[in-house]
Protein backbone atom coordinates (compact mmCIF):
# COMPACT_ATOMS: atom_id res chain seq x y z
CA UNK A 1 0.00 0.00 0.00
CA UNK A 2 1.19 3.40 -0.56
CA UNK A 3 1.89 5.70 2.09
CA UNK A 4 -0.53 8.63 2.14
CA UNK A 5 2.70 10.96 3.44
CA UNK A 6 4.70 9.41 0.27
CA UNK A 7 1.47 10.54 -1.63
CA UNK A 8 1.70 14.46 0.10
CA UNK A 9 5.63 14.38 -0.73
CA UNK A 10 4.95 13.03 -4.12
CA UNK A 11 2.46 16.06 -4.76
CA UNK A 12 4.24 18.56 -3.79
CA UNK A 13 6.85 17.81 -5.33
CA UNK A 14 5.42 17.63 -8.31
CA UNK A 15 3.81 21.09 -7.65
CA UNK A 16 6.65 22.84 -6.90
CA UNK A 17 8.28 21.58 -10.26
CA UNK A 18 5.01 22.72 -11.95
CA UNK A 19 5.21 26.03 -10.16
CA UNK A 20 8.77 26.33 -11.36
CA UNK A 21 7.98 25.20 -15.55
CA UNK A 22 5.31 28.55 -15.15
CA UNK A 23 7.54 30.51 -13.95
CA UNK A 24 9.99 29.57 -16.16
CA UNK A 25 7.66 30.02 -18.70
CA UNK A 26 6.63 33.37 -17.83
CA UNK A 27 10.46 34.42 -17.70
CA UNK A 28 10.81 33.23 -21.02
CA UNK A 29 7.81 35.31 -22.77
CA UNK A 30 8.89 38.56 -20.70
CA UNK A 31 12.26 38.00 -22.26
CA UNK A 32 10.92 37.34 -25.56
CA UNK A 33 8.55 40.53 -25.44
CA UNK A 34 11.75 42.46 -24.56
CA UNK A 35 13.97 40.72 -27.28
CA UNK A 36 10.96 41.36 -30.18
CA UNK A 37 11.12 45.17 -28.57
CA UNK A 38 14.95 45.41 -29.21
CA UNK A 39 14.22 44.10 -32.13
CA UNK A 40 12.08 46.65 -33.61
CA UNK A 41 14.12 49.44 -32.39
CA UNK A 42 17.00 47.46 -34.65
CA UNK A 43 15.33 48.06 -37.13
CA UNK A 44 14.06 51.30 -37.03
CA UNK A 45 17.24 52.50 -36.64
CA UNK A 46 18.41 49.79 -39.50
CA UNK A 47 15.70 51.74 -41.61
CA UNK A 48 16.74 55.40 -40.30
CA UNK A 49 20.59 54.28 -40.84
CA UNK A 50 20.24 53.59 -44.59
CA UNK A 51 17.69 56.18 -45.42
CA UNK A 52 20.80 58.61 -43.79
CA UNK A 53 23.18 56.72 -45.90
CA UNK A 54 20.75 57.06 -49.57
CA UNK A 55 20.46 61.06 -48.76
CA UNK A 56 24.54 61.39 -48.54
CA UNK A 57 24.91 59.28 -51.55
CA UNK A 58 22.37 61.07 -53.57
CA UNK A 59 24.08 64.12 -52.07
CA UNK A 60 27.70 63.18 -53.25
CA UNK A 61 26.08 62.49 -56.77
CA UNK A 62 24.78 65.70 -56.85
CA UNK A 63 27.83 67.26 -55.60
CA UNK A 64 29.92 64.96 -58.09
CA UNK A 65 27.66 66.22 -61.04
CA UNK A 66 28.30 69.77 -59.78
CA UNK A 67 32.30 69.61 -59.69
CA UNK A 68 32.22 67.71 -63.75
CA UNK A 69 29.72 70.82 -64.45
CA UNK A 70 32.13 73.45 -62.79
CA UNK A 71 35.29 71.74 -64.44
CA UNK A 72 33.51 72.16 -68.31
CA UNK A 73 32.64 75.74 -67.19
CA UNK A 74 36.29 76.47 -66.19
CA UNK A 75 37.60 74.66 -69.24
CA UNK A 76 35.55 77.40 -71.21
CA UNK A 77 36.41 80.14 -69.17
CA UNK A 78 40.52 78.92 -69.57
CA UNK A 79 39.90 78.66 -73.56
CA UNK A 80 38.04 81.89 -73.75
CA UNK A 81 40.90 83.91 -71.35
CA UNK A 82 42.88 82.11 -74.08
CA UNK A 83 42.05 83.49 -77.43
CA UNK A 84 41.36 86.50 -75.42
CA UNK A 85 45.37 87.03 -74.72
CA UNK A 86 46.21 85.57 -77.82
CA UNK A 87 43.98 88.41 -79.71
CA UNK A 88 45.91 90.94 -77.39
CA UNK A 89 49.09 89.50 -78.23
CA UNK A 90 48.72 90.13 -82.03
CA UNK A 91 47.35 93.87 -80.84
CA UNK A 92 50.37 94.58 -79.56
CA UNK A 93 52.42 92.97 -81.82
CA UNK A 94 50.97 95.65 -84.48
Amino acid sequence: MVDPVEDIDSLQGLEERILKAVGLIQKLREENLSLREQLQESEAATRKAVAALESIQSASSNAEKEVELLRAERKQVKNRIEKLLGQMDRLAEA
